[in-house]
């Protein structure tokens, strides 16, 4: 399944997902940011039973604000629309999946 790009408008259907749901937040000018991205890339392409979005902080500023994003990139996992897992910061792709599998 190819990563969504979330936006306030497409974030209600998002959080109502029957699937784990895993968001990146990130801007275009994080450089760790870049290195995650194509880690989540693959999470969602490989693992169909989760759902991948991405929110840029500075177009989302709102959704970020509602997370409590404050430092990037920042990866949360949500189930039943509930925050289960957060993480801050670069990490390699197992650990990014190993916070999907957790729960």
């Amino acid at each position: 399944m190819a990563v969504l790009n979330i936006n306030k408008n497409n974030y209600d259907q998002l959080k109502n997902s029957d699937k784990p749901v895993l968001l990146d937040f990130y801007a275009d000018w994080c450089g760790p940011c870049r290195m995650v991205s194509p880690l989540v890339d693959e999470i969602a392409e490989e693992n169909p039973q989760y759902v991948v979005g991405k929110i840029n902080v500075d177009n989302e500023p709102e959704l970020a604000q509602s997370f409590g994003v404050l430092s990037i990139p920042m990866l949360v996992v949500m189930k039943d629309g509930k925050i289960i897992n957060r993480s801050v910061g670069a990490k390699p792709k197992a650990q990014i999946l190993s916070m999907l599998e957790t729960h």
